[in-house]
This record gives C-alpha cells, structure tokens and sequence, in this order.
C-alpha cells in the first residue's frame, strides 16, 4: 500500500519514495481516480509515467482522503488527512456533530462521501477507517430527525402460524406441511395486512441502528458520549421494531415525500450493512476490511463553515448557501437584516493562506461572483459599490474555534480592495 497524505504534490507531481517495490505492479503506464462532480470531474489522485525521468513515477493527491486500489488486488493507495500529524489530528467526528446542529446541511450530504461496493475490499487499521465514524454519525443524526416526527407508521404484510383461529388469508401448502404433517390441526399459517410502524423500512433502520451500537464500541479515539446520548433517545422509538429483513426488498420501496429523512436514512442504512457485509461480527474488528472510499475535505470544511457562519448570523436567510447567479454558485452569500454585513463569502480548504497571500486563481473566481449583476440585486447595492469579499480558510494556529466574536475586516489583502481573509481552527484531538 502506498501512504500519502492529501495534497502532496499537488499542481506539482512528486517523485513515489520507494518506487522500485512497485514498478513491476505499475508496467509503465498512468493512473489515476476521478469522482463526477456535476458537469466536472474532481481528481483524487494521479499517477504519471516519465520514462526519461529518474524516478519515472509521479504522484499528486487532491482534497479527498481515502483508500483505493491502484492497480486490483496487487497495489493500493491510502491518502491521509493533511492536517494529522504525530501527536494530533483533525477530530472529523467532532466536526460533523457541528455540521449536523445546522439543519439546512442535512440537505448537502450527498457528494461528502463516495462509496463503491462492486471492487473487492482493502484491508487497513481501524484507525485509517475514516468512512465508519462519518457514516455513523450521519446516520444517527437522520435518525434522531425521524424519532422527532414520530416513525413513520403504514400497511405490511404478515405471516404468522396461528392457533384455532384464521385471519386474512390462509396459506394452504405451508399449513399442511408445517402443520398438519406434524399432527397440528389446530394451527393455521395465515397472511393477513396490519398497520403500525413494523414496516420493512423501519426493520431496516432497527437492523442499521444495531450495527452501528456494536460499531461505536470499537471506534477507537472517537469521543463516544454524544453518540450515547443520542442512541438513548433513538433506541426506545425503536423497541417495537424487528430487525429481521431481507434487505434486497427494499429495491420495491417508494420514498414517500412527506417522510423525505427516510430516503436519506435508507441509504446510509444500506451502505452500513454493506460496510459490515451483513455480519454484526465485523464491527467489532480491530483490522478493518472497508469498500474503496473517498471523503470530499473540501466539502467537509465547507460545511463547517457553513455551520460557524450561522452560529454568527442567526437570522432567518442571513446566510445564503450555494445560490445560482448565472450558472455560478458562490459558496454563500452574507446579507444580514440590518444591512451591516453584505458579503461574498468563499470557504478554502488551504491551510497554506495562515503564511501567504490569497492566491490569484482563488482572487479571480471570488471577484468573479461578486461582479455579478444579480448578485448586486441579491445583496441590494448600488453598481458604484464594490462587494466585500472574504476567504475562510483552515488554520490550526489561528486560535478561533467560531466566528462570533470575530471581524471579518481585520485581515485585508494587501494587494486587492475590499478583499479580506480570516482562518478557523478545526476540532482536533491527541493521538498520543
């Protein structure tokens, strides 16, 4: 396996250290993974062959974080976050409890993760598994939003062998065989249709929930009494639920759009039972088995932020996220109901701008929204103004854990009008 960390060589390709374990694997040829992104393909990793070259291998990573194969069942790749080092690291799951207390972002997790169950699995320490911790996590928190409305209650079908009465429909053949063969004459198998909550979806989320309680016991560095609070008030909803469910019927589901946290909830239900392969046993391992994964930091960090802003500006539509001007889609918008902050706001997973200046790609792209004319109209500005804009980056020295207290005007670029930069410190936690 080859260990990198997230933007290694990135924009400039570096040699792969110890290259001559994998030329024989690698047969001179380029690789590389890309996720769709929309109309885009994002890049997680690329590998190029230079035969001129001394070491004719190179190497850069992107903002995902992950494990993949390179070359199947010979050579894999697993890319670290970028802000671990040996004595901490990024607290992801801390970070995620923050992005859940914002409801809106329940609506942008669907490209935070990237999942593929058809290749064969890679075995790595649970200590690398970053999925588990971030598929539970989301997991529970849409749970909690469905106990909060009440499960959802509709008609099922049942079977049951029933003593000196019939209901709904008898079913012959079982009756003989099971019954009547065994000199029960009294008994009948009938199948008849009730209503209440034991419906196959909420089996599903039963089965779910039990395979994440067994996976949270074993997540090692995980800050587990949050998670405990909220299975506590999750798991009572649930006791009249069974858990014994033939996962592949749920390809007959129909989400119903009053109930829309079951779509979401289903889904990462499956991807749980799929991670543990249907084996409640496999969530107690200390070497893992995972599907090849990749987790989208950028996207990550731009959540949080979004959480952190809303924390700031706690108003109703203070904070706009990822409107369309135009095709385009700043990453939000500030415009608070007093009319004293109105701001083009970019969220830049670049810890790089703590000790420089913004840089010139990321200046245009942000100007470029705020020269819109429906941004103008957005924010109510006269064309004569000239928008403010802000990047947010992450910054473990910066000492701000929220923006609260903070001016957003008290770091401007030097070298652009109106063009501000401030930085975020991201939850971490000790590994020693």
């Amino acid at each position: 396996m080859i260990t990198l960390s997230e933007q290694h060589g990135y924009k400039k390709p570096k040699p792969i250290a110890d290259i001559e374990k994998y030329t024989a694997i690698l047969k001179k040829q380029n690789y590389n993974k890309s996720i769709q992104r929309g109309e885009n393909k994002a890049y997680c990793f690329n590998i190029t062959h230079n035969e001129n070259e001394v070491n004719p291998y190179h190497i850069e990573t992107t903002y995902f974080v992950g494990v993949d194969w390179i070359v199947e069942n010979e050579l894999s790749i697993y890319i670290e976050p970028k802000l671990n080092n040996g004595k901490s690291e990024v607290d992801y799951v801390k970070m995620l409890f923050d992005i859940l207390k914002e409801p809106e972002n329940y609506n942008h997790l669907d490209q935070l993760c990237e999942i593929n169950f058809e290749k064969p699995t890679i075995a790595i320490k649970q200590k690398q598994d970053l999925l588990t911790p971030l598929l539970l996590v989301q997991y529970i928190h849409i749970l909690k939003k469905i106990v909060q409305k009440g499960l959802k209650k509709s008609y099922y079908s049942v079977t049951k062998n029933l003593n000196s009465r019939v209901k709904g429909k008898i079913l012959v053949n079982e009756t003989i065989k099971k019954n009547h063969f065994n000199n029960k004459m009294l008994y009948n198998y009938c199948q008849y249709t009730e209503f209440g909550i034991n419906s196959m979806e909420n089996k599903v989320l039963k089965k779910a929930l039990t395979f994440s309680i067994a996976a949270i016991q074993n997540l090692k560095g995980v800050e587990t009494s949050q998670i405990s609070g909220l299975l506590n008030y999750i798991q009572p909803a649930f006791a009249n639920v069974d858990n014994d469910v033939n996962i592949d019927e749920l390809k007959t589901i129909k989400t119903n759009k009053l109930y829309k946290e079951y779509g979401q909830a289903l889904k990462f239900a499956k991807h749980i039972l799929k991670r543990y392969g249907y084996n409640i046993s496999a969530a107690n391992s200390t070497t893992v088995s995972v599907p090849p994964f990749w987790v989208d930091m950028s996207k990550l960090f731009e959540l949080y932020v979004f959480s952190k802003l809303k924390e700031k500006f706690t108003l109703h539509h203070e904070v706009t996220y990822h409107k369309t001007f135009n095709y385009l889609e700043p990453d939000f918008i500030i415009k608070t109901q007093d009319g004293t902050c109105k701001m083009v706001v970019d969220a830049k997973y670049k810890p790089q701008y703590q000790d420089g200046n913004i840089s010139t790609e990321d200046i245009r792209q942000i100007s470029g929204y705020a020269r819109l004319k429906k941004v103008y109209e957005f924010l109510e500005l006269e064309k004569d103004k000239v928008i403010d804009c802000l990047v947010i980056y992450s910054n473990q020295g910066a000492n701000r854990k929220d923006f609260i207290n903070s001016n957003f005007k008290s770091e401007e670029d030097k070298n652009y009008v109106n063009f501000y930069k401030i930085g975020i410190e991201l939850p971490n936690q000790s590994t020693l």
